[in-house]
């Protein structure tokens, strides 16, 4: 078997050399993440753009009725989407974003290493965004701040070579961008202090020539802090509330994830670590780690910088507390960079980091096979969509939804308002920590016509849970199932059809 895998990654590397490789893999990029237009929404794609079609900003809220601990510019951006091409049109987007991380994944390489590196690293960079195992589907903020990522790493390195402040000024206002797309991807801020820093260290830049090309990459940094902050001055929007959404709720939603016990985070933290195995990932930031005294002895600016996003993202990433699969595409600036400064070798080290790339190519390829074989067998599920169809057949004009235990594309796939404001589990159990607030709902006059409890009421061992479950049951009454088994309750009193699920 593996020496099969070793024969197909010497057949794909020797078509890699091709001077048209760039593009093709930038084609590929776009064009595998297309099915993804056929399949429901995600969980968090759904629940951007509920907050986006509600958006109401007010003083003590950021937008309204609904809460989501995301940065305005990633919920500006779904609300675009939304509104030009529907809901689905986020995926194209994330598709453009896949071919311009490729081809900035290249212009890095070609400015670190070789035109041949820039080959390979395209082709790294596409064959991660287009794996299965990790996610080829959804697009949330880590693909769409890639090209952010990595456009500022370049303009760093430009800087840094031309001696430019107007490029430093651009690399600092790109990777303070992409914190708007996800507020932990600090990786091109690490890259670029790091690549100035070092280079004063080394004497590369003279002490003048890094004040200067540092105070503009701070003057870059401060523009979408200062728009933000003019967004919310306008909007009226109080900036503790802004600062709360995207930063200060992470630290109280990391005490609730550390008091309800380690297992499901350990379970997803292992899916991830295979993950980024079977995918490459891991085996191309290990390698250039192994290597890492080699690189710094021959550019030692540059591997200083790479070392400090491979650090700074990994942090990132573990202190997230989570574990997505999907966590990983914010590790791609550092493996494109990790993939560039050792693919440009024609020595054992050179000769490894292609094998690697191309069982990465590989390894797309299979994943993606076997994801269209298992769809196009009907095999994949879509419970929560086709549960949240059913409630619509069902519902009639004005009725209302709540989700317990937050299910954002079976809210948006039964078209039902919901009048409480938390779309996912984190946020219910941070900012509702007994459940008071859904209590409340549930016992007065705005009561949601529909609830599903997707979760059992006891999980994660809230507090308050058994005197949710008996609001419950002294308003609703059971009126069917959804998928895998999770019950649907309607509104005493009210008529409505059956529910007819399809699974």
């Amino acid at each position: 078997m593996l020496d099969r895998l070793q024969h197909q990654a010497r057949w794909v590397g020797a078509r890699i050399d091709s001077r048209w490789t760039v593009a093709v893999a930038a084609t590929l990029a776009f064009l595998l993440r297309l099915p993804g237009l056929t399949r429901p929404l995600r969980p968090d794609e759904a629940g951007f753009t509920l907050v986006a079609r509600s958006w109401d900003p007010r003083p003590d809220s950021v937008y309204g009725d609904l809460f989501v601990d995301r940065h305005p510019l990633v919920i500006a951006v779904f609300a675009l989407t939304d509104r030009v091409g529907g809901e689905h049109a986020i995926r194209v987007l994330g598709a453009v974003a896949c071919v311009l991380a490729v081809l900035a994944a290249a212009a890095v390489a070609r400015r670190v290493a070789s035109e041949r590196a820039a080959r390979w690293t395209a082709v790294a960079v596409a064959a991660l965004l287009t794996n299965t195992v990790i996610d080829a589907v959804a697009v949330k903020g880590e693909i769409l701040a890639l090209p952010f990522l990595l456009g500022s790493i370049w303009l760093a390195l430009e800087a840094l070579e031309r001696h430019s402040a107007g490029h430093a000024f651009l690399a600092g206002l790109l990777a303070a961008t992409a914190l708007g797309m996800k507020q932990s991807l600090v990786g091109g801020l690490a890259f670029g202090a790091v690549l100035l820093v070092a280079a004063r260290l080394t004497g590369r830049l003279d002490t003048r020539t890094f004040a200067r090309l540092a105070a503009a990459a701070v003057g870059g940094v401060a523009v979408p802090v200062l728009a933000t902050v003019a967004w919310a001055l306008a909007a009226g929007v109080h900036l503790e509330e802004v600062w709360y959404t995207v930063y200060g709720f992470r630290t109280d939603a990391t005490a609730v994830l550390g008091d309800s016990g380690a297992d499901a985070p350990a379970a997803r933290a292992a899916t991830l670590a295979f993950a980024a195995l079977a995918a490459g990932m891991l085996l191309v930031i290990g390698g250039f780690l192994v290597h890492v005294r080699r690189e710094w002895r021959a550019d030692p600016v540059v591997t200083a910088a790479t070392v400090g996003i491979v650090v700074a993202d990994g942090l990132a990433l573990a202190l997230g507390g989570s574990y997505w699969r999907d966590y990983l595409f914010g590790l791609v600036p550092a493996t494109a960079l990790c993939a560039a400064l050792l693919a440009r070798h024609r020595t054992g080290r050179g000769r490894t980091m292609r094998v690697v790339i191309g069982l990465s190519a590989v390894s797309s390829l299979v994943c993606l096979l076997g994801w269209a074989g298992w769809n196009a067998l009907d095999y994949q599920e879509f419970h929560e969509a086709d549960t949240g169809t059913a409630i619509a057949a069902a519902a009639e004009p004005g009725d209302t939804l709540v989700v317990f235990g937050g299910r954002a594309d079976l809210q948006l796939s039964s078209g039902l308002a919901t009048p409480y404001p938390h779309l996912w589990s984190l946020p219910m159990r941070t900012l509702d920590h007994r459940y008071g607030d859904l209590r409340t709902l549930v016992e007065g006059p705005d009561a949601p016509t529909w609830l599903v409890a997707w979760v059992p009421w006891g999980a994660w061992g809230a507090p308050g849970a058994e005197e949710l479950h008996d609001a419950v049951r002294a308003r609703y009454e059971r009126h069917g199932t959804g998928c895998s088994d999770r019950p649907v309750y309607l509104l005493r009193g009210l008529d409505r059809p059956a529910l007819e699920v399809d699974c």
